[in-house]
């Protein structure tokens, strides 16, 4: 038997890019890099904008300990010819692809970068918001106390905390190492504390996300403070039952990560 319905698929055409003036591009590039100052989060990752061809690139400096620094596109923003005034943000997907996701004003655009809580950007977003309000306090970090099991409040209010909020409030973790296994973060994996150390200097996280078929699929980070720095070690998935076993594997692999 032959088909004979066929499926036409027209891939929405790409808004017309606006050429800009040296000074229009100037202005928008220093209100854009006012808005990320204002950002914890995006302070944090060092986010410079680069102006190239017209348009805008968001560019993440990784800095971490024992590794070279690391200098990546992790937004694009253009301006639009209609409607006037108006910018669209971008973010990489695959290879030389950047996929739609927003528009709007300068501020608009890198208020939905630091407030990513799914990992397009970061998936710090969160986080983002909790620094906001601790700086308001005269705060660099908020009590949490923790209620059992993988359960973290906020001290005062009784709110729920995220993974990333509790990784940094309650065992003190910097936000580069929190941001990471970034790649996993990039696939929106969803991360879920499922065991930690009394001292606050390990804890395993657990990182899951829904294939096509509904299936489960993920990985395990150990977060440890080995000689005073804070290290995210990605576990082989057969060694991650508990801490004790990760650990054990990483000591046997002279502190290198699997994978």
């Amino acid at each position: 038997m032959r088909w004979t319905h066929r499926h036409n698929y027209a891939r929405p055409a790409r808004p017309k890019a606006l050429a800009l003036k040296a000074d229009e591009a100037e202005q928008i590039s220093a209100r854009l890099k006012a808005a990320i100052d204002r950002s914890p989060i995006l302070r944090a990752f060092g986010v410079q904008v680069r102006t190239l061809r017209g348009r805008f690139y968001l560019e993440w400096q990784w800095s971490l300990e024992d590794q070279p620094e690391e200098v990546s596109s992790y937004g694009r923003i253009a301006p639009l010819e209609t409607p006037p005034g108006e910018l669209l943000l971008e973010a990489p997907y695959g290879r030389d692809q950047w996929s739609r996701v927003g528009t709007g004003s300068p501020d608009e655009l890198i208020k939905l970068v630091a407030g990513d809580a799914k990992g397009t950007f970061h998936g710090l977003g969160t986080l983002d918001k909790s620094l906001r309000s601790a700086a308001k306090l005269g705060l660099d970090r908020l009590p949490v106390t923790n209620r059992g099991s993988s359960e973290f409040v906020y001290a005062e209010t009784g709110k729920p905390c995220s993974v990333q909020e509790t990784l940094y409030h309650f065992f003190g973790l910097p936000i580069q190492i929190i941001a990471q296994p970034a790649g996993w973060y990039s696939c929106h994996r969803t991360p879920r504390i499922v065991e930690f150390s009394e001292d606050r200097t390990r804890v395993l996280v657990r990182f899951t996300a829904m294939s096509w078929s509904g299936e489960s699929f993920g990985g395990t980070c150990l977060y440890l403070k080995r000689d005073e720095q804070w290290r995210a070690h990605t576990i082989r998935p057969n060694q991650s039952q508990d801490i004790a076993t990760a650990e054990a594997w990483l000591i046997k692999r002279k502190w290198e990560s699997w994978g």
